[in-house]
Order: structure tokens, then sequence, then C-alpha cells
């Protein structure tokens, strides 16, 4: 797999698979968690993981910009990963949120994720930079070598990128299952059972005073001898089901500590083989004509502009997308048999597809380049966003089919009612499938194009752009839980549907001159 790529991209993959692997067991729960210890609302909870999301990626432009200015991508990196460390050292502290301090914990709560933000904001685009660096050297090397050889090592650059996610997604396929794990061991071993909606319950119970309508008090009881606990004092079981529960989860946070250790650790003993960029610059000197500088000039305006009309469309790819984490988490605690599974490892599916589907893919796209019809960059890209709507497409049917409200409705309906109506776990596998399809023409071709068009003095400044689109796609996501508790859900899945559909077609009508730009 590593054969015909540059010396170290196992090495930075096995990095980024460490730290994403500590990142996907806090991000599998981060909406659900907000709920459950401080019953927050889905959308108050859906509003604060978007901004979270958002500040990850807003960051990466700072991160970027400090790593090309101070030409240390790696120092950079590795100070990344122990900011990273700390905020999920203060995550995994469990504290029992109650009436009287939950105002300071869930300050101290946003605290520890603006360290993780901050944190990944300096690691996450500066190792896609070096990424793009090993296959500007690897490049070089080729030209040498004669135009045939440069051709061939161009065209590596594409799937040494998807390689890369590819690691990503072996992280993110085994993390969504520590949690889930963790917090059911942590109640059994206390004699109790999992059970998805009990904390809100115990939450409206102990805000209320045990003040519940007659339905949500019956709820609660039934409820409460179902995981093993007592009716006699509720209040009691409440305030100790939560405390357990939350716990549990907060245990987890301790392997995303270990797994940025691991992470650094890794980098650490590999960077001499990571390209430094700001050596090898000081030794090269070049005078250059007006007429030179000129042209340059030009070059770098049209790369930008390129650059930028690729991220708009990134903008709205990931508005679609990163609904895993938001209104289809909720579509799979609320509309989904899901007796035996935790909502939160649903969250596996999509990298469970992308490390099936990855050589599928890879290997299409090789056959078309071998036969000498070569799909380019930007088309995988407007294709992919074609394949989401596609999964929008299919869950609007199936919930016009089955008349389903919105969740508000919906989850006031009485348990009987519900499962009648819920649908079986295949619905969320085929929409994970389409999304994810997508996501392998759109998110490690998005990160070629911008390694292929960002000026090399630019390139963590670039990478962070890409990431800062994904910014302000994730600022858009709490409008996701919005609509889905707010209207029948068949619309929430219509606007994401008209989202991708209008994007691949301007992503369509600008391919031509981006496949000029880039060649």
């Amino acid at each position: 797999m590593f054969k015909n790529h540059p010396k170290g991209l196992l090495q930075a993959a096995l990095s980024n698979m460490g730290e994403r692997f500590g990142y996907y067991i806090m991000n599998a729960v981060l909406v659900l968690f907000l709920c459950s210890k401080f019953g927050l609302s889905d959308e108050t909870s859906g509003l604060i993981a978007a901004f979270f999301l958002a500040a990850i990626y807003v960051l990466s432009l700072v991160g970027g910009i400090i790593a090309d200015r101070t030409r240390n991508y790696k120092s950079t990196i590795e100070w990344g990963l122990v900011i990273m460390a700390i905020g999920y050292v203060i995550l995994a502290i469990p504290i029992l949120a109650t009436p009287d301090n939950s105002s300071w914990l869930l300050t101290l709560t946003i605290f520890a994720l603006t360290l993780i933000a901050c944190g990944n904001g300096l690691f996450k685009g500066n190792l896609q930079a070096i990424v793009g660096q090993m296959y500007d050297d690897f490049e070089a090397d080729a030209a040498k070598q004669g135009p045939e050889r440069l051709k061939w090592a161009q065209g590596q650059r594409d799937a040494g990128f998807q390689i890369f996610y590819v690691f990503i997604n072996i992280g993110a396929l085994a993390a969504p299952f520590i949690a889930p794990l963790l917090r059911s061991w942590w109640l059994k071993s206390n004699g109790f059972t999992y059970n998805s909606d009990l904390p809100k319950l115990c939450h409206e119970y102990i805000n209320k005073g045990g003040n519940l309508a007659a339905d949500q008090m019956q709820n609660l009881t039934e409820l409460v001898d179902k995981v093993g606990g007592s009716t006699a004092d509720l209040s009691a079981f409440c305030t100790q089901y939560l405390d357990i529960f939350n716990t549990g989860i907060h245990y987890s946070f301790i392997a995303s500590v270990v797994m940025m250790i691991v992470s650094l650790i890794i980098f650490i003993t590999s960077k001499k083989m990571f390209p430094t960029p700001g050596k090898k610059e000081a030794a090269v000197s070049v005078e250059y004509t007006e007429e030179e500088k000129k042209q340059q000039a030009t070059e770098i305006r049209q790369r930008l502009y390129a650059l930028f009309a690729v991220l708009g469309i990134a903008v709205f790819f990931w508005f679609s997308f990163h609904q895993n984490g938001q209104s289809l988490s909720f579509f799979a605690r609320d509309f989904v048999r899901t007796d035996t599974i935790a909502p939160e490892i649903w969250q596996a599916v999509n990298p469970f597809f992308v490390i099936s589907l990855t050589p599928i893919i890879m290997w299409i796209f090789s056959s078309l380049t071998v036969r000498g019809r070569a799909i380019s960059t930007p088309r995988k890209i407007a294709y992919g966003m074609g394949i989401a709507g596609i999964a929008y497409l299919f869950l609007m049917i199936y919930s016009m089919s089955q008349n389903y409200p919105s969740a508000e409705t919906f989850t006031a309906m009485g348990d009987a009612s519900k499962a009648a109506l819920k649908a079986g776990p295949w619905v969320l596998i085929l929409t994970y499938f389409f999304l994810t399809v997508a996501e392998l023409f759109i998110s490690p071709l998005g990160l070629s194009f911008v390694s292929k068009v960002a000026p090399k003095h630019l390139q963590g400044l670039c990478q962070g752009l890409w990431l800062g689109a994904t910014a302000v796609g994730n600022l858009l996501l709490w409008i996701g839980p919005l609509m889905y508790n707010k209207w029948p859900i068949w619309i929430c899945w219509a606007v994401f549907l008209a989202v991708c559909l209008i994007s691949m077609g301007v992503m369509f009508g600008m391919v031509k001159w981006l496949e000029r730009v880039t060649k």
C-alpha cells in the first residue's frame, strides 16, 4: 500500500489515526453526553457541539498561519497534541452536575472543549500540510527522472491522501464503541442497565421537584423498574442514576488522553522522516524578473480563486454530512429500533464503510486512469455532492412513506405507538453507505486538491482554509436538530437534499475552469 508513496506517509497516518481515535471517542457521545450530563435540550447541546466543531476548524486557520510564519510545522503539531491532552484530562474528571453547580461545571466543560479545539487547530491542518510537502518533494525527485515519471508521481497524490484518510477512519471505527462500553460496564458494576430515555426523565423529575405529568411519571417508574432501580425514593434514584450514567462516560475520556500521548510518541519518534520546508527554502536563493513575478502573482491568484470556489462547495457538504453527529444521531435514538445497540455506536458505520470502500474506489479511479479516462479531482467532488443527495433522498422518501411527524411529536407518543413506527437498522446502514461514498469523493480528494493549488509558502494556511470551510458548515449544524424537532422530519431531509443538489450543479458549472487551474 505504501510502496509507491513518500517515506513517512505511514508514520504521519499512524500519528493522525491515534489523535482521531481519541477525538472520535469524545465526539461520538458529545451531544448525547451534554444532554445526559446537564439536562440540556437537543437544540442547546447541538448548538454547543456545532460551535465546538466550528472552533476546531476555524482555529486550524490560526494553526496554519503560525506554522507558515515560523516554518516550524513539527513543533506546532506537538504543542497541539499536548494542549488537546489537557482538555481531555479535564473532561475525564467525574463531577456530578446538580442545580447548584451546573453553571460553573458547564463552563468548565466548555473550557475543556475550547482547549481541545485549540490543540486540534494546531495539529490537524499542519499534519495535512506535511503530507502535501511530502508529495511536493516526491514529485520534485520524480521530475529529475523525466516527464513520464513526474506524471506518474503526480497521479499518486490523490491515492496518498485516500490512504491517509483510511487511517483516520480506523481510529474513528473503534472509537464509538469505547464510551458506550465503559458506560454500560459502570452501570452494570453499580447494579443498573443502560437506557437512553432515562437521563432526560431524571433531569425533568429533579428540575420540577417531582411534579411530572401523569404520562411522564408512568414512563419514569416503568423505566426505573426496567433498569433495576427502586421507585421508593425517585429523587435519590434519579440523582444516583445520572451520576453513575455520566461517570462511565467521563472514564472513556481517559482513553482519549492515552491516545493523544500515543500519537505524540509516534510523531516525535518519526519526525526526522518528515520534510522541513524552512531549512530547504533558506538554502535556496533565486532572482526573478518583473515579468516572472507578475506571472507568478497571476498564477497564485488563479489558484486561490479555485481554492475558494471549492471551499464554498465544501461548506455545504459538511453541513449535510456532519449531521451524523447531530440530527442523524437523534434519528437513531428516536426513530430506529436499537434496543441492544447504543445510539453512539451507529457512528462507527461510517468509518467501517470508509475502510471497506476506499480500496474499491481507489481501484475504480486507477482503472479509469489506466484506460485514459481519468476523472479530475473537481469532477469527483461534484459527483460526491450528488451521491450525498441520494442519501437524503432515500431518507426523505422513507420518512414520507412512514408518515413520520416531527421528533418532538414522535417522542411524546406512547411506547407502543412509537415501537410500531420505528425503522429497522437497515435504514441507517443504507443512509451511511451513500454518505460514506460521497465522503470518499470529497474529503480526501479535497485535501489533495488543496495541496495541489496551495502556494508553497501558504500550505498550512490553505489546509487551514479547507478546515475553515468545514467550520462554517459546522456552524450551521444546529439547523438540523431544529428542523428535526419542529417539522415533519421528511422536510428536514428534503432541505439537505436540496443543498446537495444545488451544490452539485454549481460544482459542475465550475469544473472546466478548475481543471485548467490544476493542470
